[in-house]
């Protein structure tokens, strides 16, 4: 296509979007409810062509030579297809936050003033590798009454659009309105940058993927942006640890799924515990294929094939069995490294002192911290949330994983009875 053509094509989209915004506030949340579960139905339904969709993506992504944590990311299975539709059917279990008063009070001259949850409107979601970010935000936003544009990657545009196609048919069958869920078809660059500057159809746009990506977006939105950054995540093992809690909790956070953003990076030990530590955790990181790189004093301890880490490595989000491994002299250090060098996402506390967790969660600045607890609980299903939008690093208006509040804004209303001002 050409860039024009995109243009053209998007806009459109846009404006279908508008329009269906303004349906979708009609809606209410048991015919929203209704809606959600017919599209869980229609992923269990069309499993077949899903996952024979998905199994293209994959086959491309082997030719490209995608990392197997990548490659893990990308795939779906019939498992995995049951989990994505249930993630829908707990959206829909959820109460509604729309319409929800969160205050109400009236003025001495007698004017009530009521302020009121209302949907954003319309979302764009710009998103990377993963087929489930379609359905997750397509459901979020739908029952926050939003219409949604995604823009996938290339590497998983065949299982988006057969995902997204089972959403709409099966909506299309319960209710929804038309172009409330729409899904770019094709994966052209300058669609990104056509979305961004599409201020007059999109209100908010979230960007999850890489660097890169995010900071094109930002360089070039006209709208809001929610990012969602690397997730350079740390677990600090404290000398007063239970040591083999925390190998667990190393192993779990760095293992159990490798290429995600709330996956461990780094791993700080207090001195004091390092010889014991490292020999421990090494062992175990051995047999689940990591690759350590360490400092000076980690790779005293660590086992024969451990690398030197490098200023880099401290701020590398790997996405694969790689770890960083640091040996700090006080809880102090711990959190200065993770303040200059962390991603504001996720960190982890390791300690039976609870002044110590009180100090590390205080003043560590991430989106959450955890004590004595994986990495991998930064997640909006771990959280109740039923599904997630992503997880910001932002400040404002979301932080940590965005569930059905933060697709949210507020409107206030007033109720008079003539009241004029003097």
């Amino acid at each position: 296509m050409t860039d024009s053509e995109v243009q053209s094509a998007i806009l459109e989209m846009g404006r279908k979007a508008r329009s269906a915004s303004r349906e979708l506030v009609k809606l209410t949340a048991a015919q929203k409810n209704d809606i959600l579960r017919a599209m869980a139905d229609g992923l269990v339904a069309r499993e077949a062509l899903i996952l024979e969709a998905n199994s293209e993506d994959l086959a491309q992504a082997e030719t490209n030579g995608l990392s197997k944590a990548m490659i893990d990311r990308l795939m779906l299975n019939s498992k995995r297809l049951a989990a994505v539709a249930q993630a829908v059917r707990e959206v829909a279990d959820l109460p509604d936050p729309v319409g929800e008063v969160l205050a109400d009070w009236t003025r001495p001259n007698g004017l009530r003033i009521v302020k009121k949850r209302v949907p954003i409107g319309v979302i764009g979601i710009i998103f990377e590798s993963r087929p489930n970010v379609t359905t997750d935000a397509a459901s979020l936003c739908f029952k926050t009454s939003n219409a949604t544009i995604l823009r996938g990657g290339s590497e998983a545009i065949h299982s988006n659009t057969a995902l997204a196609s089972a959403l709409q048919d099966a909506g299309a069958a319960a209710g929804l309105p038309a172009n409330s869920v729409q899904l770019i078809p094709f994966t052209d660059r300058s669609s990104v940058e056509h979305m961004a500057k599409m201020d007059q159809f999109i209100d908010l746009i979230i960007p999850r993927g890489g660097k890169g990506l995010i900071e094109k977006v930002v360089s070039t939105a006209r709208m809001p942006v929610i990012k969602h950054y690397d997730g350079v995540c740390h677990v600090y093992v404290h000398p007063d640890a239970d040591l083999d809690m925390a190998a667990r909790i190393v192993i779990n956070s760095k293992t159990q799924k490798p290429g995600v953003c709330n996956a461990l990076e780094t791993l700080l030990v207090h001195r004091d515990v390092a010889a014991t530590f490292y020999a421990k955790v090494g062992a175990m990181l051995v047999d689940a294929g990591v690759e350590m790189r360490g400092d000076e004093s980690a790779l005293q301890y660590l086992p024969s094939g451990a690398k030197p880490a490098t200023e880099d490595d401290w701020r590398a989000e790997y996405l694969d069995l790689i770890l960083s491994m640091k040996t700090v002299g006080s809880l102090e250090e711990a959190i200065e490294h993770i303040n200059a060098f962390g991603s504001h996402h996720t960190d982890v506390v390791v300690t039976r002192d609870a002044t110590v967790a009180e100090s590390f969660m205080h003043n560590v600045d991430s989106a959450l911290v955890l004590w004595n607890a994986s990495t991998r609980f930064n997640d909006g299903g771990e959280f109740g949330f039923g599904a997630e939008i992503g997880i910001s690093t932002d400040k404002l208006h979301a932080r940590g994983p965005m569930g059905l509040v933060e697709l949210t804004s507020y409107k206030y209303l007033a109720f008079g009875d003539g009241q004029i001002r003097g």
